[in-house]
């Protein structure tokens, strides 16, 4: 599995922001645009919280396994494997979720002076804010999880994730 790249991530961003900010302007001028849901960064700030239980507890086991801790509870290596995927998936639908809201809140700028837009550009931000947090807890998860480098060099420096 390749690592999370901030590349890959950031255009992810501004794409879905682009294309989200084109589509509020569309979609308003015909109609009217749907509300940005209160719960959206509720739920992000949720699974970042998540990420970042699961990244504290996986550090502490590791750490304690490598010490050689008597009673030290070790992480298997397909736990490990699954909590980097997990992280990764997240990471990655919170670009995409970022973008998205990035590109309503920029549309609902131009309405600051209408408090129900005004409201809606707010939990947008919000939103954003939290999608950082998520692809924050993202990279440190699977920092946390990183094979430790071999001495021989075999693999040209580079450690995959567990």
């Amino acid at each position: 599995m390749k690592q999370l790249r901030v590349g890959m991530l950031a255009g992810l961003f501004a794409v879905a922001g682009v294309l989200s900010w084109a589509a509020a302007r569309l979609w308003d001028s015909v109609g009217t645009l749907p509300r940005v849901p209160l719960a959206a960064p509720i739920v992000l700030a949720l699974i970042a919280v998540v990420l970042l239980a699961t990244a504290i507890s996986l550090r502490a086991r590791l750490r304690a396994q490598r010490e050689r801790r008597p009673g030290a509870k070790g992480v298997e290596p397909l736990m490990a494997a699954r909590a980097v995927v997990f992280g990764h998936a997240s990471a990655l639908v919170a670009a995409l979720v970022c973008g998205m809201y990035g590109g309503v809140g920029v549309f609902m700028l131009e309405f600051l002076d209408i408090p129900a837009r005004r409201d809606q550009a707010y939990y947008a931000g919000f939103s954003v804010l939290a999608g950082v947090g998520v692809i924050a807890a993202a990279f440190f998860l699977e920092r946390v999880c990183k094979l430790p480098e071999d001495s021989d060099d075999e693999h040209g420096g580079t450690a995959p994730a567990a």
